[in-house]
């Protein structure tokens, strides 16, 4: 019943910073899936004896590369496979579960915050026994199995039914469906105070969720509606879609429309906030009034003791180097450790393990701490919601009394999609080369102090890490650059810019940071590189 098939390797099926992302149909070509599942197997090793975690977000094409996967991994020799009831789990509760469980790792089907459809994204991530990211350096063996692979393993066999929870066996493997929302739901329960949460929506208080037809809908209802008492309906876009109902499940300011155009409404509720794809992200919204991911870490790290798991205490925050330098002033006055990592969430991993940070976030919507090794959307939100039950303030003055205590980050990112591989690799590389001639250069009131490649060097481990680039001015506003390892075709050129202001707090960030955006498209030439004028996307 096990079947030996010849293969020929994908050039294609290097890993990026979350796992491997690429589009459907080119997901759906012949033993491609397989490959790439063959060679992480083949990287393991001896499969005998451990146990995975397998479920993904529902989006198009997870139900058939699930079944794969499971004929795979009996044929492979693994001992046990955990999976969620009709293959759901979201990227956070995955990472509690082999936590929680010890289990060897897990795969998660998701292409996170990329869209999904015959005409979308596909993913597939692969968490280590930590539940979170694998290191790089197992990620390139993979890739190198990828290069050479020349047959796969696979277990003969109709679908294994996945709709009822229970024990069943394929073969000497043994597979357990759960309910994949128990134990992230104990966990929530741990980390908050869910009785205030109960007081504050028994007082009146409303919100809108939107799980924006992604796998976070059915965790949403039960949490906040079922549990806490939130009002029926709170979470919008609750079922999860296999094309997420036509929406791009990206928690921002462009994707998130029908929550912003809640939020925006004169009868708005409290508080709003979505998820993306596989419940990772996060976007935070008070009534017309926008948080920005930098500001939010900064807001959460700020109020760390009133959270029962924290109170006694967090080691310190990491942020990756591309998100605002807000968090490091609260890091200061509260006089926890403070880190600056590549833009990965495995970077983060090290120094939780080492007990060096709890909390940690980027500013592409993600937020998170060390109760598991993923970013967490729904933990954000309850840490939000738990901040406004302790003040009474809303979340605009929960915000304004932030920047009145610390000044104030006015930050936003510009995506530059779609562009040529090459050039974009050439553009970098030439700005690199031209970092050192900048330094002292005026342009109008800003003046370059500093131009550098950003190096990180783990204190863990001490690999080295090179991620992007950095231009500070003399009056503390910053650029930085980045290519993105996210997509799924092209490459696509981040461009983060920051202006620090003490006074000015509630002006428009794009109006703040327009001069500075003229001057970062200028330095990097990327009009005549790349023909783009403006920014595809701004969050």
């Amino acid at each position: 019943m096990i079947k030996t098939v010849k293969t020929s390797p994908y050039n294609d099926q290097k890993m990026g910073t979350a796992g491997l992302r690429r589009k459907s149909k080119v997901v759906m070509q012949p033993n491609y899936v397989e490959n790439f599942m063959q060679s992480i197997f083949n990287t393991i090793g001896s499969l005998n004896g451990k146990t995975f975690l397998l479920g993904g977000d529902g989006r198009f094409y997870n139900d058939i590369a699930i079944q794969k996967i499971i004929k795979m991994a009996a044929a492979n020799g693994v001992s046990k496979l955990i999976i969620g009831q009709n293959g759901y789990v979201s990227t956070p509760a995955g990472s509690r579960i082999i936590l929680k469980n010890k289990l060897n790792g897990g795969f998660v089907l998701s292409a996170s915050h990329n869209p999904g459809g015959i005409n979308g994204d596909f993913g597939i991530k692969y968490a280590n026994e930590t539940g979170g990211q694998i290191p790089s350096a197992v990620s390139d063996r993979i890739y190198q199995e990828t290069q050479k692979i020349s047959e796969y393993k696979i277990f003969e066999t109709d679908d294994i039914k996945l709709d009822k929870i229970g024990r069943q066996k394929l073969g000497d493997m043994e597979i357990e469906i759960i309910d994949p929302l128990n134990d992230y739901v104990e966990m929530m329960e741990n980390i908050f105070d869910f009785s205030a949460l109960k007081k504050l929506f028994k007082s009146g208080f409303t919100m809108k969720f939107d799980a924006m037809n992604a796998v976070t809908g059915p965790y949403a209802v039960r949490i906040f509606e079922d549990i806490l008492g939130a009002a029926k309906g709170s979470v919008i876009n609750a079922k999860p879609l296999p094309d997420f109902g036509g929406l791009h499940p990206d928690p921002n300011l462009l994707y998130a429309k029908e929550l912003l155009a809640i939020m925006n409404a004169d009868n708005a509720p409290d508080f709003g906030a979505a998820n993306d794809g596989d419940g990772d992200r996060n976007m935070i919204l008070g009534k017309k009034f926008f948080v920005s991911p930098s500001d939010s870490l900064a807001i959460l790290t700020d109020y760390y003791p009133i959270i029962p798991a924290y109170k006694n205490g967090i080691f310190g925050v990491a942020k990756s180097a591309a998100t605002s330098t807000a968090v490091s002033r609260v890091a200061k006055a509260h006089d926890i450790g403070y880190y600056e990592v590549p833009t990965g969430w495995k970077y983060f991993v090290n120094l939780m393990d080492s007990n060096r940070i709890t909390i940690c976030g980027e500013e592409s919507f993600g937020t998170g701490s060390s109760h598991i090794r993923e970013k967490d959307g729904i933990w954000a939100v309850l840490f939000w919601l738990s901040i406004i039950a302790e003040t009474g303030m809303s979340v605009e003055e929960i915000a304004l009394d932030h920047w009145k205590k610390y000044g104030r980050s006015y930050y936003l990112r510009y995506d530059f999609d779609g562009l040529d591989t090459k050039a974009a690799d050439s553009l970098m590389a030439d700005l690199e080369n031209k970092l050192p001639t900048l330094v002292g250069n005026h342009y109008g009131e800003y003046k370059i102090t500093q131009a550098r490649p950003f190096v990180y060097n783990d204190p863990v481990d001490h690999s080295s890490t090179k991620n992007g680039l950095i231009i500070n001015f003399e009056n503390g506003s910053r650029i930085v650059y980045r290519l993105s390892g996210t997509g799924s075709s092209g490459a696509t050129l981040r461009v983060y810019l920051e202006n620090y202001n003490r006074t000015d707090l509630k002006e428009d960030p794009h109006e703040m940071l327009e001069d500075l955006l003229e001057i970062a498209m200028e330095i990097a030439e990327i009009t005549a590189r790349t023909g783009k004028q403006h920014a595809d996307v701004i969050t």
